[in-house]
């Protein structure tokens, strides 16, 4: 299977992962560009990047060493629900940043926020 015969199928699990890397990506893009207007909101969003790392790339948690805790926390969020309701929770705080100053990170919490609602979708 393809990669556009998985677009046409209405995978929305596959949406969330997406649109949850481009975030991944804009957050720290953004948090680079933005750290001298929004020092506070750049850190928070690097270590959202840093959670969505470990949560959207299973590679990594293979990768890391960690303990029993760690990992059945992380468990929680193989559940789409509790993935939705993650990714809605940092879509607000990057909404939140755009209070203070409208700035570039008000683009990772669209991206956040389409996140949830494909995994909401599911």
């Amino acid at each position: 299977m393809g990669l556009l015969d998985e677009f046409r199928s209405k995978n929305f699990s596959l949406y969330g992962q997406v649109f949850g890397i481009i975030s991944i990506i804009l957050l720290i893009a953004l948090g680079i560009v933005t750290f001298l207007s929004h020092v506070v909101f750049s850190i928070v969003g690097w270590v959202i990047a840093f959670i969505l790392i470990l949560v959207e790339v299973p590679l990594c948690m293979r990768m890391c060493p960690t303990n029993d805790k760690f990992d059945t926390f992380i468990r929680y969020f193989e559940n789409t629900l509790f993935r939705a309701i993650m990714y809605l929770c940092f879509a607000v705080v990057m909404f939140l940043s755009s209070l203070l100053n409208t700035g570039p990170l008000i683009a990772a919490g669209v991206s956040l926020l389409l996140a949830a609602l494909c995994y909401v979708l599911l």
